[in-house]
């Protein structure tokens, strides 16, 4: 501990001193660790915190966190029998702490990866309303302000890829892989030859949307009470179990002061 405490002192006397400035050390070499940036990390960071979020000041406050870290186990070893099983030792726990907030937005985006899967069915019948007066990309670029916020993000996207003149099925392949939850490819493949069809065939093609739509609102109300069955079946074990568990315990405790009697 007094070692560590060494090192701390010692370390806020050179800061002080301006010896070593931190900040300058960690700004010269973010600019080395942008390539080590995730490909979904903007995605999750609009997912959890909208799309004002500044994703390179987040990435790299993870770097100065991983720096940092790393920096003062090394100070650490350096007091002890220094070798490479610690330098080892000392990046593993930096890249964990790198990492840390990635696997944060991971498990959060998971975790509401049912609440996304109960709110496509009804941003659809939504949509399927404003097709009904227009064409698929015009009513997908209207239906953004009106949709669950958790898709504004990915429906911008859609409509800036489908706008830059991308007339394939991609940029809807690519919305229903950012959520991947129940049918979400199937819709949006039904949604790209929707507005592939012509005017007389998209009556019929409307239809069909129709019922797949109305089909899924279905399956997630029926998924929904299902999850609050399943949930008050926990809560009503959980109960008797502690009451018999209680139980239980009074009659251990009543039969030993018999017993002590």
């Amino acid at each position: 501990m007094e070692y560590i405490l060494m090192v701390v002192v010692v370390f806020v006397v050179m800061q002080y001193t301006k010896l070593i400035d931190s900040k300058k050390f960690i700004g010269d070499i973010e600019p080395y660790f942008q390539f080590a940036m995730e490909d979904d990390y903007k995605f999750l960071l609009s997912v959890k915190y909208g799309e004002n979020v500044d994703p390179v000041a987040r990435f790299n406050k993870r770097i100065q966190s991983a720096v940092l870290v790393t920096v003062v186990i090394l100070f650490v070893f350096l007091f002890n029998n220094f070798s490479f099983i610690n330098l080892l030792v000392a990046a593993i726990i930096g890249f964990f702490v790198f990492k840390s907030e990635y696997m944060s937005l991971q498990s959060y985006y998971r975790a509401n990866l049912a609440t996304i899967d109960q709110m496509l069915p009804y941003y659809l019948k939504s949509l399927e309303i404003l097709i009904q007066h227009y064409t698929v990309p015009v009513a997908l670029a209207k239906s953004i302000d009106s949709a669950p916020s958790i898709f504004q993000p990915g429906l911008k996207r859609l409509i800036d890829k489908i706008e830059a003149g991308d007339q394939t099925v991609e940029p809807y392949m690519d919305f229903a892989k950012e959520y991947p939850v129940r049918d979400s490819m199937r819709m949006m493949r039904l949604l790209y030859r929707l507005g592939l069809g012509s005017q007389e065939n998209k009556q019929e093609q409307l239809i069909m949307f129709a019922r797949t739509v109305s089909s899924l609102q279905n399956k997630a109300r029926e998924q929904k009470y299902k999850n609050r069955l399943e949930k008050m079946e926990k809560k009503t074990l959980m109960m008797l179990l502690t009451t018999g568990g209680g139980i239980l315990a009074l009659l251990l405790l009543a039969m030993m002061q018999m017993m002590n009697f």
